[in-house]
């Protein structure tokens, strides 16, 4: 199976960046070596209604966005939530991946979600997520599903150091084994 993991923040050494690497750690001590983490820090999709991305001319980070997500048959979105919502470049992501000529990006794949926070929170961006994503799903007529188990990383900062290593939570490090465990299983029963 191949898994693409995405960290959305377009900080520089975000948070969600961490949480992704600590994700892929996890994945491959389950066995999945085929992971692959895409970082938004150098993202530059233009904002729909200044321009599109043109499938032909992609830049280095749109190429290595679509095509680790186009191999993927389990996507995981990972969001840090800012002012309780979803991050601009994520939707503006969403938006624009889903015309017609990135379509496919939503067919024959499992999305599980992520909301990264410094403290309390991570859950509205997820919930918005996917009704956005359910949404373009529907809407395209793709084949696709959104793992209904989401993932609140609290106190991301505390819970993992900057080398993206666990800090000793064995509550939070069962937590994210967990939400790992169950986006996998359905990935497994929904990608044959």
């Amino acid at each position: 199976m191949n898994i693409a993991i995405i960290a959305t923040s377009p900080r520089k050494n975000s948070n969600s960046l961490r949480f992704s690497k600590y994700l892929q750690k996890v994945l491959s001590a389950e066995g999945f070596e085929s992971t692959t983490v895409v970082d938004f820090h150098h993202f530059d999709i233009p904002s729909v209604g200044r321009g599109v991305i043109n499938k032909d001319e992609l830049t280095p980070f749109q190429s290595e966005l679509i095509g680790a997500w186009e191999k993927a048959d389990l996507v995981f979105l990972v969001s840090p939530e800012y002012n309780w919502t979803v991050n601009g470049d994520l939707l503006n992501a969403l938006h624009q991946l889903g015309s017609k000529d990135f379509v496919h990006l939503f067919d024959n794949k499992v999305f599980a979600l992520a909301g990264v926070s410094n403290g309390r929170g991570g859950k509205i961006p997820c919930l918005e997520l996917t009704t956005v994503i359910n949404k373009i799903i529907n809407f395209t007529h793709q084949y696709s599903v959104v793992s209904p188990r989401i993932y609140e990383s609290h106190e991301t900062s505390s819970n993992l150091d900057e080398h993206s290593e666990s800090t000793g939570n064995k509550i939070y490090e069962f937590t994210v084994k967990s939400f790992v465990e169950y986006a996998v299983a359905v990935a497994q029963r929904w990608v044959k």
